[in-house]
């Protein structure tokens, strides 16, 4: 895995999340009350809603679609729905967020 840094903490509010544009597609980077930070694939399984737009909660995400609850911990739907997304190891080191993405394979030729 390549670390990469994609910005600052105080670059997302509490409670908040950032949208990341990665070769592996959308990736939501949220914030909690408490100083966490998680990255989640930001679309939900359910309709495709931005999960990066949704409202944060604990450790908790909810699609601002069709208030579908994710673990931002897991990944896992929470309550009644069934599904899950990614999540995206991620680090904190001074201040500065990295995401842990997996190598672009280059093709051959």
């Amino acid at each position: 895995m390549d670390w990469i840094a994609i910005g600052t903490l105080a670059d997302i509010p509490l409670r908040g999340a950032r949208c990341v544009n990665t070769p592996q597609g959308k990736i939501g980077v949220f914030r909690t009350a408490d100083d966490q930070i998680f990255a989640i694939e930001d679309h939900c399984p359910h309709k495709g809603g931005p999960l990066s737009q949704g409202i944060v909660h604990g450790a908790s995400v909810t699609c601002p679609l069709h208030n579908w609850v994710f673990s931002l911990e897991t990944g896992k739907a929470l309550g009644a729905d069934e599904g899950a997304v990614r999540t995206i190891p991620v680090r904190v080191e001074n201040g500065r967020i990295s995401l842990a993405l997996e190598p672009v394979a280059l093709a051959a030729e």
